[in-house]
């Protein structure tokens, strides 16, 4: 498998759940500005989107999107538990998490990634998004240590990464107790710190 990242993107999530699994892997590291990796390969001829995280399959063919590329690691590797059986309830209480930090933290940051956009839009993502991580932090105080209970599953590592965002914008977590207790936790995990330091997010010991 080879899996097209940059660095502190949302293809964290997916590099974090590759190394949870156990799943052997390379990586190629996008520039977002010439979409072209470190080794010169054109990736619009990779993912016509342009944009990361985007996974060459052992069994040939790019797999692309997040959500779906999650997925495919998790049932690639059962033994590691990182998404219940399909058609569980539990399953879909992943799926449910999953669309959630997708749709009402993901889409919401991407104002604030956009130079261009008006500082009227960015207040409006930025209460929004005050409202769906408040929603977070008090699912995560009920239910805990993970978002699907005492198993660290995908959900985890999309949330982890996302949630990572408000850092880099300078917004205040300190409302959200749990929610830092909980990227605490995450941050300690061997695969996570493993994940961190390959994309030059965390310096090596």
């Amino acid at each position: 498998m080879k899996l097209y990242y940059t660095p502190g993107a949302c293809s964290l999530a997916s590099h974090i759940a590759l190394r949870e699994a156990g799943i052997g892997f390379d990586l190629a590291r996008v520039d977002h500005a010439t979409k072209t990796t470190e080794e010169g390969e054109d990736f619009l001829a990779v993912n016509p989107n342009g944009y990361v995280p985007a996974l060459r399959m052992a069994e040939g063919g790019v797999l692309t999107e997040g959500a779906a590329i999650l997925q495919y690691i998790a049932d690639k590797a059962p033994a590691a538990g990182l998404a219940p059986a399909a058609g569980t309830t539990e399953r879909y209480r992943l799926l449910e998490w999953l669309t959630f930090i997708s749709t009402e933290l993901h889409k919401n940051f991407g104002p604030l990634f956009n130079p261009a956009a008006p500082e009227a839009y960015k207040d409006i993502a930025k209460a929004s998004l005050a409202k769906r991580l408040a929603h977070v932090d008090r699912h995560l105080a009920a239910a805990g240590p993970y978002l699907l209970g005492e198993r660290f599953s995908i959900a985890d590592a999309y949330l982890f990464t996302v949630s990572g965002w408000a850092l880099y914008h300078k917004l205040d977590l300190t409302p959200y107790p749990a929610l830092l207790a909980y990227r605490a936790r995450v941050a300690a995990r061997a695969a996570v710190q493993e994940a961190l330091k390959a994309e030059g997010l965390l310096k090596a010991a």
